[in-house]
């Protein structure tokens, strides 16, 4: 293939937009601001799966508490009950007997419920102390995790921008140049990574291998219009003046 020398100078032009571009997309996925997002991600679900349990203990445990003040509701009423009968002076010696060794039972039972409900309630004391920790760590995940997500979406936005303005510039640069020398380096850039490269020296720009003498003879014996190739990673050679003389 031939190219006028001008041409193959402005592919340097190219590979360097692409090279911007390569690593605007390598940044792009290896983002570590990404990384802090899905950190910080991990961590607010975290809180809030703590939340969760902390609620529902919480619910269970007042909900015991209510129970527990019904059952003890539920004994002094029936304690008034036995009192009053007793009190009305309607009732046998008998019954008298009955009900004060029911009322000593209901005494000893409202007792036993007291003490669960003053025991339960100091669970729920401290499950609403732990609930209120939770939720206090979940709004500080929540703060961390939303400014995580404007650092990333801040740099995804400076990448967008950067990656629109190269791309302009790539898109512009390649339809000025010949078609077929175009083609040629996109498919060597497909394959290696890097479609041209500068010589200096004695060394390939596109792999940074230094070439034999017989190599370089043979560049140096080419037309200025000649497209050459790098025999070890096959992109363009391109011939600036700054290659050794054979």
């Amino acid at each position: 293939m031939k190219a006028d020398p001008t041409a193959q100078r402005r592919l340097l032009e190219l590979a360097a937009l692409d090279a911007e571009l390569a690593r605007a997309q390598y940044r792009r996925r290896t983002l570590p601001e990404q990384t802090a997002v899905e950190e910080a991600e991990t961590t607010v679900r975290g809180h809030r799966d703590a939340v969760v349990r902390a609620k529902t203990s919480v619910s269970d445990l007042g909900r015991e508490v209510a129970k527990l003040e019904q059952e003890v509701t539920q004994v002094r009423t029936r304690e008034d009950r036995d009192r009053g009968l007793m009190d009305s002076g309607s009732v046998s010696a008998k019954q008298m007997t009955d009900l004060s060794h029911e009322l000593d039972t209901l005494a000893r039972r409202r007792g036993v419920l007291e003490d669960e409900q003053l025991e339960v309630m100091e669970r729920l004391d401290a499950a609403e102390t732990d609930l209120a920790h939770e939720q206090s760590q979940l709004e500080t995940a929540e703060t961390s995790l939303a400014d995580a997500v404007e650092r990333r979406d801040g740099v995804l936005g400076d990448l967008d921008v950067l990656e629109e303005r190269r791309g302009g510039e790539r898109t512009t640069l390649a339809a000025e140049l010949p078609a077929d020398l175009v083609a040629l380096y996109d498919q060597l850039r497909a394959r290696s990574g890097t479609g041209a490269g500068e010589l200096v020296g004695n060394r390939c720009g596109a792999c940074r291998l230094e070439m034999d003498r017989s190599e370089l003879r043979d560049i140096a014996a080419a037309a200025p219009d000649d497209v050459v190739r790098c025999e070890q990673c096959g992109a363009i050679v391109v011939r600036t003046g700054k290659g050794a003389n054979a």
